[in-house]
């Protein structure tokens, strides 16, 4: 989940920015702002992973209110003016919408966040269990939409390249750009087994283990050599073959 606050100083467009984001399944709306001293007044409070803020504002405007952030979350620029564009982007914000902003333009500017954050999350190393295993899904970005995965749903996971195919039960796998040490660390370590640099699977799944063999049903894989003894263990057959 993202926490994110909304900053705008007109009513109605600030009532319409709530609206978007709720119909967002991965972001969660800590607060509505007026203006930038409330939103700072929030942030002294309480951190957030990002902020949809406005830039012609009273007082402090939103490229003033970035200047004064020491610690400072995604961005996401709304404004009716394109002329700041160039600017706002000079700040490194995530991305910059000019109202009136559509809702596939919106949904397309918080995945660009989600997918920042998921990065930044790979590259740091997670901090707690992944919150997918804990929750039972997670969700990935695929056909220019989130797609939420239910990870007991799961039968396979095969590297290609720069991308990873996730075969489903439902029979519709999922191609999308992603490590497999990405998708390692969302799944439950008790459910799922590397058995090989380019398969993991689901325990569950797996019908027969035969020589260097894994078969999912009707589906035949290779078990490299240095994945074998970790497999038989964790199916409580150590030592076997």
């Amino acid at each position: 989940m993202l926490s994110c606050i909304a900053v705008d100083d007109e009513p109605l467009a600030l009532d319409l920015l709530e609206d978007n984001i709720r119909q967002v399944p991965y972001l969660r709306l800590k607060a509505k702002c007026r203006n930038a001293l409330e939103a700072i007044e929030v942030l002294r409070q309480e951190p957030v992973d990002l902020i949809f803020l406005d830039i012609q504002m009273p007082g402090l405007t939103g490229l003033q209110f970035i200047q004064s952030l020491t610690v400072k979350p995604m961005i996401i620029l709304i404004t009716a003016y394109e002329k700041y564009a160039l600017e706002g982007f000079n700040m490194d914000v995530v991305d910059y919408l000019v109202k009136p902003v559509s809702l596939d333009r919106f949904l397309k500017a918080c995945n660009k966040a989600w997918e920042f954050h998921t990065l930044k999350h790979a590259a740091t190393g997670p901090h707690s269990p992944a919150e997918g295993a804990e929750m039972g899904y997670f969700f990935v970005n695929a056909e220019y939409s989130l797609v939420k995965v239910v990870v007991d749903e799961i039968i396979m996971i095969e590297a290609l390249k720069d991308y990873i195919k996730i075969t489903l039960t439902n029979g519709k796998p999922l191609v999308i750009r992603m490590s497999m040490k990405a998708v390692e660390e969302k799944l439950p370590a008790k459910k799922f087994a590397r058995i090989h640099k380019s398969y993991i699977v689901s325990i569950a799944h797996i019908t027969s283990i035969r020589k260097n063999s894994v078969f999912l049903g009707t589906i035949e894989l290779p078990i490299s050599d240095n994945y074998k003894d970790l497999l038989l263990a964790q199916i409580g057959q150590p030592g076997k073959s």
